[in-house]
């Protein structure tokens, strides 16, 4: 009887443990709701989060603002207007918690300064069409896509010291852009074309070797970023889903999403693992479990 008892009590440990490893694999890639951000705007964007694991994006409630989501899940306007008109699109965290913002209307990169709330103007240039998403390596060296929506056509520049230096023009709308993990590549989107571009990078951010990384044949793209395997998560604007290629440009996964118009994406969380994704058609943060930390994922 004891020896019986003994085999079940076993036997559902077992189960037991399989259940949780079920459950446990179940979490990775499903979305949910993370936070209410109120009356969305078509220019929710931009998510990036602080050493301290604070989610910031743009233009919630109303153009012009900065959103931030503390630890425990509180929303709050960070920055109710930019000023001068400005109306940022991409965010990226520097070293030292500088924070660096493509503002699209103003032709500017922005910085803020956390502790203060101070904004700069940090590179400026009216030859741009709108910096709009942006890279960030190698010692706070920015790149910045450019499109041209009225045209579809789009550049890419490098930002550096305060100034703009354009590394590639007449490409198609140029959009979500990102590097590897080991700093040698830099992956651009095209959103009307559908393409995915590779460029080798070199050791003060030129670029060559331009070659299809990815080519899509339906919908659209828009924010993108590695994790620390090399893996590209990229938004699909009008699908409601992230694809995962791998860094060989091979189709891994499709994560389905709430939303239909995602713009973007960023890593946090405790360990770098959770994926938060901004929606222009809903009020709602999304996010989904990953595997794989967040490239540029660090925390104090």
């Amino acid at each position: 009887m004891v020896k019986k008892r003994s085999y079940k009590i076993l036997v559902l440990f077992f189960i037991n443990i399989a259940l949780i490893s079920c459950s446990e694999e179940e979490i990775l890639y499903q979305a949910v709701d993370y936070v209410f951000v109120g009356d969305y705007t078509t220019g929710l964007e931009g998510p990036a989060v602080d050493l301290n694991g604070n989610l910031y994006f743009v233009n919630p409630l109303h153009s012009g603002s900065i959103g931030k989501i503390d630890t425990n899940g509180n929303f709050s306007l960070f920055i109710d207007h930019l000023p001068n008109g400005s109306t940022a699109n991409g965010i990226r965290f520097g070293k030292n918690e500088k924070m660096f913002l493509a503002d699209y209307t103003g032709h500017n990169v922005l910085t803020i300064d956390l502790r203060t709330k101070q904004i700069s103007i940090y590179a400026h240039d009216s030859l741009l069409n709108q910096p709009n998403d942006l890279a960030i390596c190698c010692d706070d060296r920015l790149f910045a896509s450019d499109p041209s929506w009225k045209n579809s056509t789009g550049n890419i520049w490098k930002v550096e010291s305060g100034k703009f230096h354009l590394l590639s023009e007449n490409m198609g709308t140029t959009n979500g852009i990102e590097v590897s993990p080991d700093e040698k590549i830099l992956y651009v989107n095209e959103s009307v074309q559908r393409n995915v571009w590779a460029f080798d990078l070199d050791s003060i951010g030129n670029i060559s070797n331009k070659r299809l990384f990815y080519k899509f044949e339906d919908f659209g793209m828009d924010g993108m970023r590695c994790d620390r395997d090399g893996n590209l998560y990229i938004t699909r604007y009008g699908k409601g889903t992230v694809v995962k290629l791998s860094n060989e440009g091979k189709f891994l996964k499709e994560i389905m999403l709430k939303g239909k118009n995602p713009s973007n994406i960023a890593f946090g969380g405790s360990n770098g693992k959770t994926a938060y994704v901004t929606l222009q058609d809903r009020s709602y943060i999304e996010k989904f479990k990953v595997e794989i930390p967040g490239r540029d994922f660090k925390k104090k």
